[in-house]
This record gives C-alpha cells, structure tokens and sequence, in this order.
C-alpha cells in the first residue's frame, strides 16, 4: 500500500496520508482517542476557527470533515489498487495543525478488500457518531447525510484526477436502495451543472456567519 499512498497524495490534501512505523512529528494521537477525551477540545477549536462556537454546529462540521478525510483515502486506495486501508480509529492516528484539516498518519499500509470500504470508513464514524449525538445533541440524521455527502465529494475529486471505476461502483453500492446510505439523498439533473447529489438533511454550515447553502443541501432546493 506505500507506493498507493504515495501516489494518492498527489490527488489533494484530503487524499494524504503520512504512514510508517513512526509518526511525522509530534503530537499524535490515534482517533478512538479523538472520539474519546479529546473530543471537546477539538470540536471547541473547530468552532473557534469557523465562528460558530463549541456546539452542534462545530461539532457537525468536526465529523463532516473526518469523514471527508477517510472515504478519501478509501476511495483513493479503491480506484488506485481495488483496496482499502485499514481504518480502524485504535490504529489511525491524527494531530490539528494550527491551519488546515486535520493531519491522519498509518502506522503501517495493512489493507482491507475493496468491498470493506463502507464497513470500515462507517464503523469508524459510528464511534463518532454516538458521542457527537450524546455530547452535542447532533441528529443521527445529520450525521448521515454527512457521511454521504462527504462520500460524494471525495468521489468527485478524485474523478478529476485518477480513474474510478471502483470507486464509483463502491460509493453507488452504498447510496443505492438497500446499501448502508440509502435514503440520504438523490441524484438530479440541474440545468447547466449535470447531475448533482441532493442531501436530504442540513450539516447546520448555513448557521456558521457567513457560511450560506452547501451546493448539495435540501434547504438550498426547496
């Protein structure tokens, strides 16, 4: 999986990962540890940085951008090599540069089957997700349409850069009636912008001063 990581970075930020028997530096924690004690600290700073506050809001957008971050890398590691990293929060660690995303190191590339992309990326938030709906009181809804959206998103970038078959037959399998995503939104067809994917919840940004609709919102169509 090195030589996939290496070339998945030249994709995007979201898309790099550091990896190695060592982290790159200090401060590094593993993302149970994050979904654990460290939780509000980090959804406190995200809302510092956006101007929200330390609430729902913070803490929808702290968990959108996590999971933007890992379907990434599956997705990427999908389309590059029809495998996915292993995902799992007691071995991925994470630190928050004082500007950008979050940083995510693999102390070693094991990999997964392609088709574990969903299980792995989805146990994954599930962790986040009972705290963030425990702590902050964010909707399973919410969070949902999050880990749907940010799968599109990842899934559009990355057809930009690199050839997805894989890629696209995973992200449709979990969109599609009966896969774990089902019901979170639709496809249309805009005029002007081709088909585009419509959530059918809010991650709360428009809350955020001067944050406005996603492009993929239920709010921004109504």
């Amino acid at each position: 999986m090195d030589d996939v990581l290496r070339r998945l970075a030249a994709v995007g930020p979201f898309f790099t990962v550091a990896y190695g028997e060592e982290p790159p530096g200090p401060g590094f924690r593993t993302l149970e540890a994050l979904y654990g004690e460290h939780l509000g600290p980090y959804v406190a700073e995200v809302g510092r940085r956006i101007g929200s506050g330390p609430g729902r809001v913070a803490a929808s957008t702290a968990q959108f951008g996590i999971a933007s971050r890992l379907w990434s890398l599956g997705l990427g590691c999908a389309a590059l090599a029809g495998r996915v990293p292993d995902l799992d929060p007691a071995r991925v660690g994470w630190r928050l540069p004082g500007a950008g995303s979050l940083e995510l190191w693999l102390p070693a590339a094991v990999s997964r089957p392609a088709g574990d992309l969903g299980a792995s990326v989805l146990g994954n938030l599930a962790v986040l997700d009972r705290a963030l709906g425990e702590r902050y009181g964010v909707s399973a809804k919410v969070l949902r349409g999050n880990a749907a959206s940010g799968l599109v998103g990842a899934l559009r970038v990355l057809l930009d850069r690199v050839p997805g078959g894989p890629a696209v037959d995973l992200a449709g399998a979990l969109l599609a009636d009966g896969g774990a995503l089902a019901g979170t939104g639709t496809f249309v067809h805009e005029e002007g912008l081709g088909v585009a994917f419509v959530r059918r919840s809010c991650c709360l940004y428009y809350r955020v001063p001067g944050g406005g609709y996603c492009g993929d919102c239920v709010l921004r169509t109504r």
